[in-house]
């Protein structure tokens, strides 16, 4: 059984997490947390995310409540997780963080603490990303430089940062099938007068509009036809079972940062 604390308990991701606990017989939630200040402190996390109690009141302390777990879920703002890392490194705990827009100074504070704990930091946790990723990557170095690739992301309205860690994370595996330097080639957008596309060119667009959780198209085309690769996340449901796979697959893991890929095996 692997015991899991959830942190951000009471926010979108937090409760999907929560609700999703209860499906995996190999997972059981011990602790959940919130910032010092929310109105969710005290509540049961359970009747927060909308089913039943399960006696887990979110508490304000990462500290307090860190102790009898295994490991860490984290879908917080990007700058509150170096501080989580740091007491997860300084308690020995695993981390699962599916958190983005990471600054150059956070990415790092993650690294330092998986020199310490296991950690799995990805962009997308659902496995149906996760999959595609490598089929990008192949697809990329079967259609070469001939092809243009645009990438076209679409979130909810209350998404932070743009364009999404998957589409970049989409962009990368494009470019590495072609051998490029992906942020010598990326241009997020366009505006103006653009002129003539260069070729090897990985255009990335992002949607922001109501209540959308997730879809990514990676587009292939030159002229008469076009290949499309797309996947749509209907519920937040599929990033929480993921987060799930991730936390079982890290007992008794060597300290080190992976992704899913490392999960998965592919």
């Amino acid at each position: 059984m692997t015991k899991v604390l959830i942190i951000g308990a009471a926010g979108r991701m937090g409760q999907a997490l929560v609700r999703c606990v209860g499906r995996d017989p190999e997972i059981d939630l011990i602790a959940a947390v919130e910032e010092g200040n929310s109105p969710a402190i005290g509540k049961d996390a359970g009747v927060l995310a909308g089913i039943e109690t399960t006696g887990v009141l979110v508490g304000s302390s990462l500290a307090e409540n860190i102790d009898d777990v295994d490991v860490l879920i984290d879908f917080t703002l990007h700058r509150a997780v170096p501080a989580h890392v740091a007491a997860a490194a300084e308690r020995g705990k695993a981390m699962v963080i599916g958190t983005t827009g990471f600054t150059t100074e956070e990415k790092a504070a993650v690294a330092a603490a998986a020199k310490q704990v296991p950690i799995v930091l990805a962009p997308n946790m659902s496995l149906g990303i996760n999959m595609l990723l490598p089929i990008i990557q192949k697809a990329s170095s079967v259609l070469g430089l001939d092809y243009d690739v645009e990438i076209v992301e679409t979130h909810h309205k209350f998404k932070k940062d743009a364009p999404s860690g998957t589409a970049l994370r989409l962009g990368e595996k494009v470019a590495e099938g072609r051998g490029q330097t992906f942020k010598n080639v990326m241009v997020p957008g366009r505006d103006g007068i653009t002129g003539e596309r260069p070729r090897g060119e990985i255009g990335i667009h992002a949607l922001r509009m109501s209540d959308v959780i997730g879809e990514h198209v990676v587009s292939f085309a030159r002229e008469g036809e076009r290949i499309e690769f797309t996947h749509k996340a209907t519920s937040r449901d599929a990033f929480a079972m993921g987060s799930m796979h991730a936390a079982k697959w890290l007992s008794g893991k060597e300290s080190g940062l992976y992704d899913m890929q490392d999960v998965l095996g592919v």
